[in-house]
């Protein structure tokens, strides 16, 4: 386990290679795996000790990366993320409807229904991180039933050494990401958070 400063290819490299780590999100600090690296996901799930039926949100670089977990956006939905992204709202999508995307098996991301949680997030560091590592899963720094860590210290009284790395920032405060889906060109708000939309 190492605690970090700022981003570097170590970071990057112990990602890729299916470490999970703790770093800072838009929102909150995440617990982060590979979202395309099935044991990552597992380990994940078992450090927090998280109800395995419940999906976690996925982080993104940008749209084109839907298209590895087959989703299809009519022209509304596609001009609504280009002015909700980046930024704290997440999005469930159906996946899996795109045949000519890279085909996936995403049973172990738990989709509901065939969806999944999807969130751009603005700070640029994290968007050019997820650009070189893929998809990330970022739930909150916390196992089942306790507050999220708001700092490092926090996390690793949690964590200690059970996680590969750890990247330090200041205390995190945030609300957790607005949640919203599509019922047909319809936007609906499941959960008001940070950002608030009608």
């Amino acid at each position: 386990m190492k605690i970090f400063q700022k981003i570097n290819k170590n970071i990057i490299n112990v990602i890729k290679e299916g470490g999970v780590g703790v770093l800072p999100t838009d929102t909150l600090y995440g617990l982060v795996a590979l979202a395309l690296n099935k044991k990552a996901v597992k380990r994940v799930y078992q450090l927090k000790k998280r109800n395995p039926q419940k999906p976690c949100i996925i982080l993104i670089s940008s749209l084109k990366d839907l298209d590895i977990f087959g989703v299809c956006l009519s022209q509304s939905q596609n001009k609504f993320l280009k002015r909700a992204w980046p930024g704290r709202v997440s999005v469930v999508l159906m996946v899996g409807q795109k045949k000519q995307a890279r085909t996936i098996e995403m049973s172990y991301l738990k989709p509901l229904n065939q969806t999944l949680a999807f969130r751009m997030p603005k700070p640029a560091w994290l968007r050019s991180l997820l650009k070189k590592t893929g998809p990330l899963i970022a739930p909150s720094c916390n196992p089942e039933g306790l507050e999220p860590a708001k700092t490092i210290k926090q996390a690793k009284e949690y964590f200690g050494d059970k996680v590969d790395f750890y990247l330090n920032k200041k205390t995190l405060q945030g609300s957790p990401s607005t949640l919203i889906t599509f019922q047909g060109e319809e936007v609906v708000v499941l959960r008001q958070g940070e950002v608030k939309l009608k």
